[in-house]
């Protein structure tokens, strides 16, 4: 049902291509690095790294050379920079950045092509590059996945209906929809982890906004109900899986204990109902939706029920059953059937 997600990384001919985040770089040299890895948001200083202490050096970060690693190098003769410089190369890492304009050293930039490195210039100081880069790798480093289900916004709420296939997951969409909610995606769902630790899902680009409806074929939502009846992309908070009635299998039926389900790396809550003739999974979609909200706001309805009856108990307010004794008019009188009638 649900794809596993890799550890994302992207190369770094993804990072020099960029235009959304106006990062400005310029490739400098090591063309052939284009190839390597980034797989952390976080940008190192090698700092120390440049006098020979590497040990904190880390794989696959871009290693940003701003006026102050620049102007170390400098103090050097050419023979201690390209020393210094092989010892910092022999260590893993992404790719290296020139901040600020700087001048590059032309050993810098022979040492990067010697070891297939790629380097970068850039016009932006260091803090605003370091700035702006993170936040695209953090944006390109997501967790991604896929599964197969139906995303709808209730009340605010993302809803993510689970179950196998024609056990109705559309139709209760559909009847959703039809009480004013929003239809994120219907069958294929995009599955993103952003770095705040939400999990947002959205449509896939060739049926996006589409619904199966087994008889009537394929629906275009955004046609039949208008553009308020969906959405491009919704955090997803609660998921509720639609298994079929089991007469002889347990369900929750108090509500204490919060079962959750592992999305791309996030535990979301999870809730499993039984479906069966006659009840109203719309509605009862439509209370789980706002029950979620309540908990949100600190209000445990199932919780504060149990430590009220709890508290009853102890305090001897619930008294015990009554028992009937054999013999006494009250045991021995037949009750009516529901269908007869008392005289």
């Amino acid at each position: 049902m649900l794809t596993t997600a890799t550890t994302p990384s992207i190369t770094i001919q993804r990072l020099l291509e960029d235009s959304q985040y106006d990062l400005k770089l310029e490739l400098v040299a090591g063309r052939d690095g284009l190839e390597r890895k980034i797989s952390s948001s976080r940008i190192q200083k090698p700092g120390l790294a440049l006098t020979g202490f590497t040990e904190h050096l880390h794989a696959e970060r871009v290693q940003v050379f701003g006026n102050t690693e620049i102007s170390y190098l400098r103090t050097l003769t050419q023979d201690q920079q390209r020393a210094v410089l092989a010892k910092l190369f022999d260590s893993p890492m992404a790719c290296v950045v020139v901040t600020k304009g700087l001048e590059i050293p032309e050993t810098l930039k022979l040492g990067c092509e010697e070891h297939r490195l790629t380097l970068m210039a850039t016009p932006l100081v260091s803090s605003a590059f370091i700035s702006q880069v993170q936040a695209f790798l953090e944006e390109a480093l997501t967790a991604t996945g896929m599964l197969h289900g139906v995303l709808v916004d209730v009340f605010g709420v993302g809803v993510l209906l689970l179950g196998k296939s024609g056990i109705g997951k559309s139709e209760i969409a559909l009847d959703l929809i039809m009480r004013g909610h929003r239809l994120v995606a219907d069958d294929i769902i995009n599955l993103t982890r952003r770095h705040e630790g939400g999990v947002y899902g959205s449509g896939n680009d060739l049926i996006q906004h589409h619904m199966e409806i087994r008889g009537l074929g394929i629906l275009n939502i955004e046609a039949l109900f208008g553009v308020a009846s969906v959405r491009d992309r919704k955090q997803i908070e609660l998921i509720i899986e639609l298994v079929e009635w089991q007469p002889h299998a347990e369900y929750d039926r108090l509500g204490l204990d919060q079962e959750s389900m592992n999305v791309v790396g996030v535990e979301l809550p999870h809730a499993i109902v039984p479906v069966r003739p006659g009840r109203n999974m719309t509605t009862i979609v439509e209370v789980a939706a706002r029950n979620h909200l309540l908990k949100l706001r600190g209000h445990n309805s199932a919780q504060e029920f149990a430590d009220r009856l709890s508290s009853a108990i102890s305090s001897g307010a619930v008294p015990p059953r009554p028992r009937a004794s054999v013999g006494t008019p009250t045991a021995n009188r037949r009750l009516p059937h529901h269908d007869e009638e008392v005289e």
